[in-house]
């Protein structure tokens, strides 16, 4: 038996828990990166970059590639990017939420006025 399509998700989602994975992802959606050029964008060191890739392969978001001598990485899925966009437009819209709600806890916490 498969395993059902909520757990699946929830590994897709643990799989891009991690602020290094995320911002591979993002960078590879511009364009393919050999590896140094990732750690020309990312503060990282090239081990923890090495392990990040290598969740990265195993759950097959990323491919690599030898070229020149060098591996390159690009992303297997496209809609990877669709993904990120989509997680930039949730946060937007929740910080929007919040903001408004900010607003109504300082207007509550503020000092009752005079009648």
């Amino acid at each position: 038996m498969g395993v059902p399509l909520y757990q699946a998700k929830a590994e897709l989602f643990k799989t891009l828990g991690h602020p290094a994975r995320i911002r591979i992802l993002e960078l590879l959606s511009e364009r393919d990166h050999a590896v140094h050029e990732l750690l020309e964008q990312i503060e990282i060191e090239p081990s923890n970059l090495s392990q990040q890739l290598a969740v990265l392969r195993r759950t097959s978001m990323v491919v690599s590639r030898r070229r020149n001598g060098e591996v390159v990485y690009s992303i297997s899925v496209p809609e990877v990017r669709d993904l990120l966009l989509a997680a930039r437009t949730i946060l937007s819209g929740l910080i929007a939420v919040q903001g408004e709600l900010g607003d109504e806890l300082t207007d509550a916490a503020s000092p009752a006025r005079t009648r």
